[in-house]
C-alpha cells in the first residue's frame, strides 16, 4: 500500500488503528501533513485565495471559490474532508476527520465548533461537538 491508496482506503471509511503496523506510518504520514498545513493556515496573514488554495492542500480536493475560512484551524488528518459551496468556518474550528466529513452547501461552522460527523447543507453548526443550532 501507498499514501495514495491509504487515503482512498480511508475515504471508503475502512477502520484505522495506530496499532496497526502496516497502516500506522500511513497514518501519522496524513495527520502530520495535516499539523504541517495548519500551521500554514494559522500562522501568517493570507488572503481569501490563499487561504482557499491552502485548503486545497490539506484535503486534496478542489475548493469553491465562494468558500470562506476565519483562521485558526486544526484538522486531525484533513484528506478526509469534503467542502460544499457557499461554506464559511468561523475562527477557531477544529476537525476530527479521520472518518470522514462532508460540509454541505451552505452552511455555517460556529466559531470553536469541534466537527466530527457530516455537516447537511443550509444549517449553522457549533459546540463541542457541533450541533445543528439553526436551519438556515
Amino acid at each position: 500500500m501507498n499514501i495514495e491508496e491509504f487515503i482512498k482506503y480511508c475515504k471508503e471509511g475502512n477502520p484505522v488503528s495506530s496499532i496497526d503496523k502496516e497502516l500506522s506510518p500511513f497514518l501519522h504520514e496524513c495527520a502530520q501533513n495535516a499539523i504541517k498545513t495548519c500551521m500554514e493556515i494559522n500562522n501568517s496573514y493570507h488572503t481569501p485565495e490563499e487561504v482557499r488554495k491552502l485548503f486545497e492542500k490539506l484535503t486534496g480536493e478542489n475548493i469553491d471559490e465562494s468558500f470562506t475560512c476565519f483562521p485558526p484551524f486544526y484538522s486531525d488528518f484533513g484528506r478526509n474532508i469534503k467542502i460544499g459551496k457557499n461554506v464559511f468556518f468561523n475562527c477557531g474550528c477544529s476537525f476530527q476527520d479521520r472518518g470522514g466529513i462532508t460540509i454541505g452547501d451552505n452552511s455555517i461552522i460556529a466559531a470553536g465548533a469541534l466537527v466530527n460527523k457530516d455537516v447537511p447543507s443550509n444549517v449553522i453548526v457549533g459546540g463541542v461537538p457541533a450541533k445543528i443550532i439553526k436551519n438556515l
